[in-house]
């Protein structure tokens, strides 16, 4: 049941990405204007929150007309924090900062310094997710997990804290996936075609944190600025959201944690627009790359190319 949750969120990230064409492809990068032209910020800003209203106001009533079959009850809390082995609460804190970091660009666009971009994200990274928390709270099919909430404010916390701490970002979490053969055991949950899996298949996704050790280091270090490091944090053998649940079905669910490399394509210097557009989603994935695993079950494993 709670499953879908997590859906509904990368959902609602990947709906406001291509609903703010007019903002995005130009808050990716500088604005070049010159002083002579200098554009009208304030009249960005108006057109940015009438923008941000609209279009969240059209997600969530979507949301509510696909998701609610019942109507919706007493307020009511729900405790799924012993579901999927907690990766589906990784994934509500990543969406959330990627919703963040999104908004920042957008709140760049308008004119507002790096500072207040990140506070405003921040605050909109946290608008954005909480009404349908509440709404789950109503309905009598899900409840309004503290778990999901706690999630939701860390991702957008973790990006405004950068900025006020050190000015950028330097730790970025990021999403992979790869397929598994556990989503043809139970393709109705874990999704029968790979448009599917990627969202229902816990098991073949991965929650990164990408640390760029160039910008802990000193001024003059030689470190290449695009090179991060990344640990990352899997399940596997879950084919249902209770561990219990897949015992009985025959698996023995274990946790995976990773180490790798990866690359902070936004510290790659380039001045052109559509190439720093593109710099920017793809700091949202993290790339292929050789990885040691460990996990419970067998130890530590070395991966070629991990994604």
């Amino acid at each position: 049941m709670m499953k879908w949750k997590g859906i509904r969120t990368i959902f609602l990230l990947f709906f406001l990405l291509s609903s703010l064409p007019p903002f995005l492809p130009f808050s990716f990068a500088q604005d070049t204007t010159s002083r002579a032209a200098e554009p009208c910020y304030r009249c960005r800003l108006r057109n940015l929150l009438i923008a941000e209203t609209v279009v969240y106001g059209s997600t969530i009533y979507g949301l509510s007309r696909a998701w609610y079959d019942n109507p919706l009850t007493n307020f009511h809390f729900f405790n799924d924090n012993r579901e999927w082995l907690q990766i589906d609460k990784v994934g509500h804190m990543v969406t959330a900062y990627q919703i963040a970091r999104v908004s920042a660009q957008a709140y760049r666009w308008a004119g507002l310094s790096d500072r207040k971009a990140a506070i405003y994200a921040g605050i909109t990274g946290l608008v954005f997710q909480t009404p349908i928390e509440i709404l789950d709270g109503f309905s009598p099919e899900y409840g309004f997990s503290v778990g999901d909430m706690i999630a939701n404010m860390a991702g957008p916390a973790l990006y405004t804290g950068q900025y006020l701490a050190w000015g950028e970002l330097r730790i970025q979490p990021k999403f992979s996936f790869h397929n598994t053969a556990l989503a043809k055991v139970r393709p109705n949950l874990l999704g029968s075609s790979w448009n599917e899996r990627w969202l229902k298949d816990y098991n073949g996704q991965t929650y990164w944190l990408s640390i760029n050790p160039s910008t802990f280091a000193r001024r003059d270090s030689k470190l290449p600025k695009w090179l991060n490091i990344a640990v990352g944090y899997g399940i596997q053998d879950m084919v249902a959201a209770e561990t219990s649940k897949s015992i009985e079905l025959g698996y023995r669910p274990y946790r995976q944690y990773y180490l790798s490399l990866d690359i902070d394509f936004t510290r790659i210097p380039t001045r052109k627009k559509g190439l720093k557009t593109l710099f920017f989603l793809l700091n949202t994935l993290k790339m292929p790359a050789p990885t040691l695993e460990y996990n419970g079950r067998n130890g530590f494993q070395f991966h070629a190319l991990y994604f």
